[in-house]
């Protein structure tokens, strides 16, 4: 790093002063891609000014909040488990979701990094962090039809996101001030070019910071709702008047536009990872925010009069984009899910480390008490803190709680008593004469053991000893952006010619995980924690690789 500039002709830079530093790079953002990246370049010597929109106590970004599953490919948990998996099968399992098109180049590259990397770049590197993996390793997104995940894959880290954040956080300690340098409370709101190049950026007070590469990590834009809106899916219904933000404000998109207005390449945008789930946070910190529940696979999806929603019924744990299309259909902007307490004691969570305290704060053997004999505290939680978490002793009551909680008390109580009468029916029948794919679905998913733990024996809903009935009032949530910024394997922005941006990386969030969507259409779910690592690392060998050739050709 110099402490003098050279005097530039860019027509964005006003008169680079003197005492103005020039980092190796300026990583914009301080969630887990940022950091990652920072810490990567530091081991070289590299000297790295990081810029977050927020305050220090946020460093770590959505990284903080997030539950921690990561997808991974031939691990020693899997191994444990019985569990086959190799980077053929995954490779195909994830262009079966993705649905890639001949267009498709970097997303498809980045896939396949990503399967064959995983172990490596992911797995043991948050291993040599000192970051452990729950014994069990779960089976989500396994397709309507089988075209998901064909084997389990999703490792739960033994403490959340938030764990691998402050393992992050002390391996970067030896580094602070040294090498890495922290901007908190600074939004940038544009780059600086000079010739051609990317030499660093300015913040929303006119500051401008400068490097030899600047680093996009700022995130999605799933928390800017109007964005979302305006990218909706044109294979779904129209974008419900009313969302939830499962995200943050902050993930606003402002630099894709950024990017896109010095000539970067930003695709995919209308591909999302939304939830179908979504409830107003009892104790909301923005407008909007709401928590992304993981459905009950046990209770029943009604739609807003009572009836359940089919013919095929809605179930999670197998499609969640497709849960999410079906609920975009829901005219009214919301649904119904009645269950029991049962159920919900077996089955209910939160995503997130806010509403999972045992796995984050790893009590072990409380974690262990609450999923063999239920987890009542998030329940009875629930039922204290949300409105839109309902309990009643019968049907009548049911249905005028949840009247309460509408404009036009569409529920008919003969209508949803019908229903559950209909469903429970069923039930009552020896399970030779069970006829009902939401019930075939639940019995695959208990013939998995970490599913078996929290996935309910079959039973009818009004079973009284398994009561009282709950209703949950959800609707549609935000969550991931699946595209973003088009970047090369080493994670450099790419023009609309697709030839690089000299001194431009993005990472994490911010290239749609790489490539500017390397997910495709659908995610095999915990490709997005991964995803900031292996891009964030690739965009710091690609910086060290240039500096180390650069310094090989001066010493010649």
């Amino acid at each position: 790093m110099s402490n003098k500039a050279s005097k530039s002709n860019s027509e964005n830079v006003n008169n680079l002063k003197h005492d103005d530093m020039i980092y190796d790079a300026i990583i914009i953002g301080a969630g887990i891609a940022g950091l990652t990246a920072a810490f990567e370049l530091a081991k070289k010597n590299k000297q790295v000014l990081l810029l977050d929109a927020q305050d220090e106590s946020k460093v770590g970004g959505l990284a903080r909040s997030a539950f921690g599953g990561m997808a991974l490919v031939g691990t020693p948990e899997q191994k444990r488990n019985g569990i086959t998996d190799n980077a053929e099968i995954a490779l195909k399992d994830w262009h079966a979701f993705a649905r890639f098109n001949e267009d498709d180049v970097y997303p498809k590259q980045w896939a396949k990094l990503y399967i064959k990397q995983s172990r490596q770049d992911v797995y043991h590197y948050v291993k040599n962090l000192g970051v452990k993996f729950l014994p069990a390793v779960n089976w989500v997104e396994r397709g309507l039809y089988g075209n998901g995940n064909s084997v389990p894959r999703y490792h739960i880290i033994w403490g959340t996101s938030l764990e691998l954040v402050n393992k992050m956080l002390a391996a970067i300690a030896p580094f602070k001030d040294k090498n890495i340098h922290f901007n908190f409370n600074c939004k940038i709101s544009n780059l600086l070019t000079s010739n051609q190049s990317v030499i660093g950026c300015q913040d929303e007070n006119n500051k401008q910071y400068f490097a030899s590469n600047t680093i996009v990590a700022s995130g999605g834009f799933t928390g800017n709702l109007a964005k979302v809106q305006e990218h909706w899916p044109k294979h779904f219904a129209p974008a419900p008047r009313k969302m939830l933000n499962g995200t943050h404000p902050s993930c606003d998109g402002a630099m894709h536009d950024e990017v896109c207005n010095i000539g970067g390449n930003v695709t995919h945008l209308d591909k999302m990872w939304n939830y179908a789930a979504g409830i107003p946070h009892p104790k909301a910190t923005f407008e909007h925010q709401g928590l992304s529940l993981i459905p009950c696979k046990s209770a029943l999806w009604l739609d807003t009069t009572g009836k359940r929603i089919g013919p095929e019924p809605m179930i999670t744990g197998f499609d969640t984009n497709e849960l999410c299309r079906r609920m975009s259909e829901q005219k009214q902007g919301y649904a119904w899910q009645v269950l029991n307490w049962k159920i919900a004691s077996k089955e209910f969570a939160v995503s997130g480390a806010e509403h999972n305290q045992m796995i984050r704060d790893k009590k072990f053997f409380t974690m262990l008490k609450e999923t063999l004999l239920g987890n009542h505290r998030l329940v009875k939680q629930m039922r204290n803190d949300s409105d839109h978490f309902i309990v009643a002793n019968s049907v009548h009551e049911l249905t005028n709680k949840m009247n309460n909680l509408t404009d036009n008390s569409a529920i008919n109580e003969q209508v949803l008593q019908a229903t559950l009468d209909d469903y429970d029916a069923i039930l009552a029948r020896p399970s030779s004469q069970w006829n009902d794919d939401q019930i075939r679905r639940i019995e695959h998913a208990r013939k998995w053991a970490a599913d078996k733990l929290r996935t309910c024996k079959p039973h009818p809903i009004q079973d009284e000893k398994h009561g009282p009935l709950i209703a949950i009032k959800v609707a549609l949530i935000s969550r991931k952006s699946l595209g973003g910024i088009q970047t090369n394997l080493n994670s450099q922005v790419l023009d609309n010619n697709a030839q690089p941006i000299k001194g431009l990386y993005a990472i994490g969030e911010a290239s749609g995980f790489g490539g500017g969507g390397s997910n495709g259409e659908k995610s095999l779910e915990g490709t997005f924690l991964a995803g900031c690592l292996l891009t964030a690392q690739q965009a710091a060998k690609n910086i060290n690789n240039n500096a180390t050739n650069t310094a090989k050709q001066e010493e010649k």
